[in-house]
């Protein structure tokens, strides 16, 4: 079925239209768009927060925790009267209240192997900014197996790093390309380092603006490449990540 845009919507995405880059076609393509969002917090956030602005037609937001007073700092879609209630629902309506154009599928649960391909069903860009190494294994191995482009961004600190990865195509690596067969490693949370607020926004903001591009092609293709972010001494450097001709994942592609 075609997919057109209402009045509203043209004048809506107005400053984005106008884009030679993203035109009436790229707004009509992002609006056909499922994104699933991995987490609702740092970087899901402020990444929701711009898919559901650009007009992503539909986003599912994955994520089992509830709001922590101490998340308030960074993770912009909550307020204070949010304060235990489950994140995936609470992003839902303030995807609601900015734009009610956007559907929202909540998935309060948390992502594993074992339901990760049902859960991301149907996405056509998936974008993780989880908190844990297990479920980026997860993400990573479904995305690949059902050839979803996987928008992958870490913060800690001051520091992120975002990458795109479509492992299933010819030269392309996958996220375990990166990471390896990775064995259990130790991971310091937000809680035990901090984390300056605006960092998790920046890559937030970046995260979304990848998973346009995925949508909507524009500039320079980045699959391949791993950018790192110092925002202590503002620094930002992009490095080619290598096809694992070995890899368990994605070597034989």
């Amino acid at each position: 079925m075609a997919v057109t845009l209402g009045e509203e919507e043209r004048a809506r995405y107005a400053r984005q239209i106008i884009l030679r880059e993203i035109g009436g076609g790229g707004q009509r393509r992002l609006k056909r768009a499922t994104v699933a969002v991995i987490g609702a917090g740092g970087i899901g956030s402020p990444a929701i927060a711009y898919l559901a602005a650009a007009g992503i037609g539909r986003l599912v937001v994955i994520d089992d925790d509830r709001v922590d007073l101490s998340n308030l700092q960074r993770q912009i879609l909550f307020g204070t009267a949010d304060v235990g209630a489950l994140k995936a629902e609470r992003a839902a309506t303030a995807v609601a209240r900015h734009n009610p154009n956007v559907a929202v599928a909540v998935a309060p649960a948390r992502i594993t192997a074992d339901n990760a391909a049902a859960l991301l069903s149907g996405a056509d860009v998936v974008v993780d900014g989880c908190d844990n190494f297990a479920t980026r294994l997860a993400v990573a191995d479904a995305a690949l197996a059902r050839r979803i482009p996987l928008v992958s961004a870490a913060v800690g600190q001051f520091e992120g790093q975002l990458a795109t990865y479509r492992g299933w195509e010819a030269g392309k690596p996958c996220y375990r390309c990166l990471v390896g067969s990775a064995p259990d490693r130790d991971e310091a949370t937000c809680a035990e380092q901090g984390v300056l607020g605006p960092v998790t926004g920046v890559l937030g903001s970046m995260a979304a603006l990848e998973a346009i591009r995925a949508v909507a092609p524009f500039g320079e293709d980045p699959a391949g490449r791993l950018t790192l972010l110092d925002l202590l001494d503002l620094r930002f450097r992009t490095i080619r990540v290598p096809k694992d001709p070995a890899c368990p994942a994605c070597g034989g592609a």
